[in-house]
Parts: C-alpha cells; sequence; structure tokens
C-alpha cells in the first residue's frame, strides 16, 4: 500500500522503477520491470488518485497550472492552443489547485494515470520520450488485459474550427532592410515568411500554410512555427523554431536552403560543428553581427537559442568570437550562456546563464558594442559586449540569479523597472534607444540603456486591439516582434494575437495598421485558401438608386448580425419572373469585413424576404466601418405589360468596440418602391 498522498506516495515506487531501468540492457527486461511496477501499483490497497479524473482508453489532456499572471487569462490560454496546434483538452488550473493537490513542484511533471484515475507513473523535466512511450504501451497492454480499455473515441470541436481566417495567424517576428522599404513579417501561425513593402503590398510568400520541413522552391518549402528573420539584400535568415533550423531564403534564385540543424531537437550545449551538422534547439530569434577585427561587415549570424536558454553564432564567413579562437566558415557554435536555466551574469559569456532568450537586436556603434537580449523566462534585458563577451544586466528581474519570478509592470531604472516576459527587443540608432516587446504586459516599452531607464511607450496593459488617438491609449496582445527603421521614424509591431501588423509614428505619435495587399490586385489578402466574391458578376443599381444612410450601430468584436429585408412594391405589381432578384453587400476599403460572410442572394418571393447574415470578425483592421447592403429589383405590373428594375442601397455604419460578443441584433431594412 503507498503511504503518503500526491505524487509523493507514487515517488518511492517510481524511484526503484528508474534505477533498475537504468541497469536494464534488454528492451525485454525494461518491458517487464514495467509492467511489475504496474501489476504494484494497480493492486495497492488504496489508489493515488487524480482529482475528478476518469477516462477510457488513451486521452491526453494537458493541465496548464501558470507562472506569469498573464497565463492564467483563459483568453490567453487560448491563443497558445492554437498558436502551437494543440488539439488536446487543456484545464485551466489558474490557482494551481491541481499543482498543490498532486504535490507537483517542476514544470513539466508528466503523470499517467489508470482508468481509475489512478496514478501509475511520473516523469519531470524534459527529454524523457523514450519513457514515456515505454510506460504508455505496457499500461495499455496492461489494462486491455483486464477488461478496463475500451475503443470509444472522444468528440472534440477545435476552438480553431471557429475562428475566420486571418491574413496573418500570430506574427512572431518582424524585421526591415536597410533601405527600409521591404518588411519580413514571420507569419508563425501559417507557418510562412511574407515579404512586403511598407505600403503592405505582398512581393513574396515562402512556405504555409501547413507545418512541414522541406527545402525547395518558394512554392515547395515548408517551415514549422518560424520566429526570428533577419535580412540583407536579397538573403534572409529564419529562425524555424519548431524544425530546430536555420533556413537561408535567396530571394533572387527563389530558393530556401537548411544552414543550421539537423531537424531534430538537440541538447548539445557546445556545438562547434558545420552548421548543417550540428543539432539545435528551438532558435527563436536571430540577427546580424560583426565578428571580431572583420574585414567583411554582417558575417555573424547571432542565435538566440532559447531551447538551451543560450546565445549561438553561425559563421557567416571565417572569423573570430570575442574571447574566442578561429573559426571556419559554416561553424555554428555557443557564444554566451551555461545552458542552465538562470538570470547570472558574468564577465565570462560560458558561465552567464539565460532564462529562454527570445530576442536580440545589434549596437554595434560606438559606445556601445552591445548584443541586447530580451531575456523572457526571467523577465529581463541583458547585454553582451561585443569586445570581450562579458554579459551584464540591463533592466528587470533582480538579485538573486536562480529567481525568476521576479517580474511586473513598473516603469523604473534597472532592477526597479520590471517586465513580464518580453519576447523582442530592437535598436534605434537615431534616438540611442531601445524597444521592447513587453509581451504579457501588452506593452511596448522604450529603454535608454546609458540611464537604465525603463518606461511604456505604448499600450494600455489591457489585453485587446484598440487603434486609440495616441500611443498610450493604443493596446496590444501579446506583441512578440518589433523593428525601426534606419530612418527611425516608424517602429513596426508584429501584434500577435491581434494576428496584425503596427505601424507606430515615432514623430506624430499615431498608430495604424499594415494592410497586406496583393501585389497584382491590391486586394486585401486574407491568408491561405481565400475565396473571394467576383465583383464583375454582381448588378449594377440604378443611378437613381437611393442611399438610405442608416442610424450608426455599436457592435462587438464576433458579434452576429441579422437584415431583416421588408421592401413593398408599387400596388399591382409584383416579382419578374424571368429576372432575378436579388440583394448583395459591399465595404468599400474595407473588404475583410465580408471574407467568409454571404455576400450575396436571390429575392425570389416578396412575401418570404430574407434575412441576411453578417458576423463582426475576431479580428478588425479598423475601429470603424461602412457597410452596404444593396438591394436590386425585377417587378412587373400583374398583367406583365410593363416590367423596370428598380434599387435602393443601406449604408449601416459600425464602430466596433473593444468588448466581448454581445447578443445577435435585429436591424430592419425597410423601404417601399
Amino acid at each position: 500500500m503507498a503511504a503518503g498522498g500526491g505524487l509523493a506516495g507514487l515517488l518511492p515506487a517510481q524511484s526503484q522503477l528508474d534505477c533498475a531501468l537504468e541497469e536494464a540492457t534488454t528492451a525485454q527486461e525494461k518491458e517487464n520491470l514495467v509492467y511489475q511496477h504496474l501489476r504494484k501499483v494497480d493492486t495497492w490497497e488504496q489508489d493515488l488518485k487524480v482529482p475528478e479524473f476518469g477516462a477510457d482508453g488513451l486521452l491526453v489532456v494537458g493541465v496548464h497550472s501558470a507562472k506569469f499572471p498573464n497565463e492564467k487569462v483563459l483568453d490567453n490560454i487560448k491563443s497558445a492552443v492554437l498558436r502551437y496546434n494543440i488539439t488536446h483538452p487543456v484545464v485551466n488550473d489558474a490557482d494551481a489547485t491541481l499543482w498543490h493537490e498532486l504535490e507537483v513542484s517542476c514544470w513539466p511533471t508528466l503523470i499517467i494515470v489508470g482508468p481509475r484515475g489512478n496514478m501509475l507513473f511520473t516523469l519531470v523535466g524534459e527529454g524523457h520520450k523514450d519513457k514515456l512511450f515505454l510506460f504508455t504501451s505496457i499500461a495499455l497492454k496492461y489494462y486491455r488485459e483486464q477488461g478496463q480499455i475500451n475503443a470509444n473515441k472522444i468528440r472534440a470541436q477545435l476552438y480553431r474550427d471557429y475562428l475566420p481566417p486571418s491574413p496573418l495567424l500570430f506574427p512572431g517576428k518582424i524585421t526591415v532592410d536597410n533601405s527600409g522599404d521591404r518588411l519580413v513579417i514571420a507569419d508563425t501561425g501559417h507557418h510562412r515568411i511574407v515579404v512586403v513593402r511598407k505600403n503592405g503590398q505582398i512581393l513574396h510568400t515562402v512556405g504555409g500554410p501547413n507545418s512541414g520541413r522541406k527545402d525547395g522552391t518558394f512554392s515547395e518549402a515548408l517551415f514549422s512555427s518560424p520566429q526570428g528573420v533577419a535580412i540583407k539584400n536579397n538573403i534572409i535568415y529564419v529562425a524555424d523554431t519548431e524544425n530546430h533550423l536555420i533556413r537561408k531564403i535567396d530571394l533572387q534564385l527563389e530558393m530556401v536552403s537548411t544552414v543550421a540543424g539537423v531537424g531534430l531537437q538537440g541538447t548539445d550545449k557546445e556545438g562547434g560543428a558545420r552548421g548543417e551538422e550540428q543539432p539545435i534547439s528551438s532558435p527563436w530569434d536571430v540577427v546580424f553581427g560583426t565578428s571580431v577585427s572583420s574585414t567583411h561587415e554582417d558575417d555573424v549570424l547571432w542565435i538566440a537559442m532559447a531551447g538551451t536558454h543560450q546565445i549561438w553564432a553561425l559563421m557567416l564567413e571565417c572569423g573570430k568570437l570575442p574571447k574566442g579562437s578561429d573559426l571556419k566558415k559554416g561553424t555554428c557554435l555557443r557564444f554566451a550562456g551555461s545552458g542552465n536555466e538562470e538570470n547570472r551574469n558574468n564577465a565570462y559569456p560560458h558561465k552567464a546563464g539565460f532564462a529562454q532568450p527570445s530576442g536580440l537586436t545589434v549596437a554595434a556603434e560606438e559606445p556601445w558594442n552591445y548584443l541586447f537580449v530580451a531575456d523572457s523566462e526571467s523577465s529581463t534585458l541583458r547585454t553582451i559586449s561585443l569586445k570581450d563577451g562579458a554579459v551584464k544586466h540591463l533592466v528587470g528581474g533582480e538579485r538573486d540569479p536562480m529567481n525568476l519570478f521576479a517580474f511586473g509592470d513598473i516603469d523604473g531604472a534597472g532592477i526597479n523597472a520590471k517586465l513580464q516576459h518580453p519576447l523582442g527587443v530592437t535598436w534605434d540608432k537615431k534616438r540611442n534607444l531601445l524597444y521592447v516587446a513587453d509581451s504579457y504586459n501588452h506593452k511596448i516599452k522604450f529603454v535608454d540603456p546609458k540611464m537604465k531607464n525603463c518606461a511604456t511607450l505604448a499600450g494600455t496593459g489591457e489585453a485587446s486591439n484598440v487603434i486609440g488617438s495616441s500611443f498610450t491609449s493604443s493596446t496590444f496582445n501579446e506583441p512578440g516582434g518589433l523593428c525601426v527603421e534606419d530612418g527611425g521614424r516608424l517602429l513596426y509591431v508584429a501584434d500577435t494575437n491581434n494576428h496584425q501588423i503596427k505601424v507606430l509614428d515615432l514623430e506624430t505619435k499615431i498608430v495604424s495598421l499594415l494592410p497586406l495587399q496583393n501585389a497584382n490586385t491590391g486586394d486585401i489578402q486574407d491568408g491561405p485558401s481565400v475565396q473571394k466574391t467576383d465583383k464583375t458578376k454582381l448588378p449594377k443599381l440604378p443611378k437613381s438608386a437611393p442611399n438610405l444612410q442608416l442610424p450608426s450601430l455599436t457592435v462587438s468584436h464576433g458579434q452576429a448580425l441579422q437584415f431583416a429585408l421588408k421592401l413593398s412594391l408599387p400596388p399591382n405589381t409584383k416579382l419578374a419572373e424571368e429576372a432575378p432578384s436579388s440583394w448583395f453587400l459591399t465595404s468599400e476599403g474595407s473588404e475583410w469585413l465580408l471574407h467568409e460572410q454571404d455576400t450575396y442572394g436571390e429575392i425570389e418571393d416578396i412575401c418570404k424576404q430574407p434575412i441576411i447574415p453578417l458576423r463582426i470578425p475576431m479580428n478588425c483592421l479598423s475601429s470603424e466601418v461602412v457597410l452596404s447592403i444593396k438591394v436590386c429589383l425585377y417587378y412587373c405590373s400583374k398583367d406583365s405589360s410593363a416590367c423596370m428594375m428598380k434599387g435602393v442601397s443601406f449604408n449601416q455604419t459600425f464602430h466596433i468596440a473593444n468588448s466581448s460578443q454581445g447578443r445577435t441584433s435585429l436591424i430592419e431594412l425597410i423601404y417601399a418602391f
């Protein structure tokens, strides 16, 4: 019988099994050990149960016990589920109830549970795939023999299936070329890279819409949740995060190749092999740099290696790193970070510690000579000297290198400033300022590296999507990346959970959206596999058709509307039988409003007029939009001696509020011809 409750009661038997597995030499021996362990814990007089849990067959359930306050919010968890393409159920353990009741002490902790809700095995930490598969397969075999497993499938409807498509899906990072005319967007959720002009005109789409790993032409290439991007001339380097690769895009040849990584998550914390032979782990950002005493500018690609909590380098030419030896072109190796998840600063770069570094930017000019790091899990900004490799604190966090819980939302200097999981950083060499995507605070902040002052530039702290009259009245939702053009006027922000690129004019203090447009047509790009209404087939209203302005209406994201046609014909007339009367919707300049909507229908009976449905998109490109509901009627006198075409246009202005979905609203469209 087990002693104690929660995982503590399971650990003695689990530890005994782990030790025996270490000494086992054959697969059969390991299977027998697991089977014996299973028989023992299954026959304990008292089960160690997971609270209120029972399931048939094999079911994966994620329990989300948050570290950061922002991670406790249900909408943010939904976004994370979508972003990482999670298809199993996820429990929001916002108050850490299960965490404490089960006596969990580490992220991640895996628990394998039997059909009675009884705990069988536990795995703590990462890197246990082989054991997980072994334990699961033996448990399924054991309980099938006991007749306690059935093959019933649990039907689930995925949250993602209810969302309308959007031009971008969780864009993670963005960068701008030296000319300032081209932007490169990591369209992370669509698994592709999008190259656009600064007016939003799409020049290239590479990869997507599905995840994969493949080199080749732009139409053949596949990525998996790409993040960081860096461009010089016609070459783009990509942190292909979930493929654990660094990819190279040649815009002139329109080809994609792999320059670092082997496609599997690596555990090597030293490196030193040629890039394409060197395993790497979850690269999150990339930025160009220059090696020591180099005659080649931008001959190093710095890599934020989030998976091993380090900063790595890929040598694009032969060169030398600070405190390092000469390196051959193509070498990929660790530059800074021990690999321990810490907030540790040190004059020796290999002895410093990072915690999921996720954003990089370089200030190569004097007096800086820094590589700036957004270290997300320590909620700090750090500097690495490009002269001697020394790692120092800039803002956020606290002095204890092991405390990764020193986060908040406080403007201030040095350690008195507080951030919450910052993911992006960019250098403004015109103003000598650092801009930070303070992701979980839903803000853009700026830092003066000389004075170590950190202050809010834009955002209210509320996770929403408002284009306000000023920086501080506009809102964001977990912005993940940002870049500033060389001229220093425009700051581009990847507003990740709003699926948008926002443009901040640093001189006028105005925020706007970057609309994505097809290069050939100028139409708004709505993402992969988009169906559009053929405007050439829509009827044209006669010039005499009246334009009726309806009272403006305040609506919310996702709200359902219904327009009820209530049209009346002149006396002694009827709808023409040969010519189809119809209604259709238009929204000039705001075509995004009508994506995936029913925009056309016929009116067959004046006594049974249709109700026209419309749903306000979850992701709106502006806070005010005008919808036109147009009606074209063909009617004749009852003796059919005379027929005519008449029309009317109802114009409805929407003010889109940043609030939860309201109830369905019915709007009557009344007109007598």
